[in-house]
């Protein structure tokens, strides 16, 4: 086999590779995206458009996580952090989307660094599987997710971005106490970290989408 041949196989296998995964980009019936090193998106399928119930030009451009809930932003942006840095490879975390209409869109998000050299990342590939819809009509409250006022104070806290020294402070609490009310919350709601015990509060309606700072709604306080 000659070399021009073998260059010609090998680029046809490239494009064949490269069709697939646009194939797989526009019609996975999973939400994509790549976004660059300062967590801009650079390109989304379809998918992602429909969940967030954005056009292509409001969200291409913009930074991701300007488009996700106020309450889960930080979190997430210390995790691309991360990625970007090298420290990490991949992560999934549960995030909160907002709709231009204020109704706001759950899902396990999924993030891996694609990488230009062995430290550095080019771009940030997403990847999101939303949640099942909540069902519309009266909310029906999951009591064992039910918090003490303590408990609820403290997640409003978390959510706010207030460190667990400031939290003791204002609570009358030592900082172990705020951090035994904070992993008796984890436990309750099967969330892993903070950011994640954040972003399943939203989506399981404790806190509230429409007010900041968070508020813990009353059907979820004894």
């Amino acid at each position: 086999m000659s070399v021009v041949t073998e260059l010609a196989d090998r680029r046809m296998v490239a494009d064949q590779s490269d069709d697939l995964f646009r194939s797989l980009f526009e019609r996975s019936g999973v939400c994509i995206a790549a976004l660059d090193p300062a967590y801009r998106v650079l390109e989304a399928n379809a998918d992602l458009f429909h969940l967030l119930d954005r056009s292509a030009p409001e969200v291409t451009g913009r930074e991701f996580t300007d488009l996700l809930h106020p309450g889960v932003r930080a979190g997430l942006r210390r995790q691309f952090a991360k990625l970007t840095e090298g420290k990490r490879g991949r992560f999934t975390e549960h995030v909160v989307a907002m709709r231009p209409d204020g109704t706001v869109v759950a899902g396990n998000l999924t993030a891996v660094a694609v990488r230009a050299n062995n430290r550095v990342a080019a771009s940030i590939l997403i990847l999101i599987t939303p949640s099942n819809p909540a069902k519309s009509g009266r909310v029906v409250v999951d009591q064992s997710k039910v918090l003490t006022d303590v408990d609820a104070r403290i997640l409003e806290g978390v959510a706010a971005g207030v460190s667990t020294v400031q939290m003791a402070s204002q609570l009358y609490l030592s900082r172990q106490g705020v951090e035994y009310h904070v992993s008796a919350m984890l436990r309750k709601l099967k969330a892993p970290n903070r950011p994640a015990l954040v972003s399943k509060a939203y989506a399981l309606g404790i806190l509230s989408v429409a007010t900041w700072p968070p508020r813990v709604l009353p059907d979820y306080v004894k």
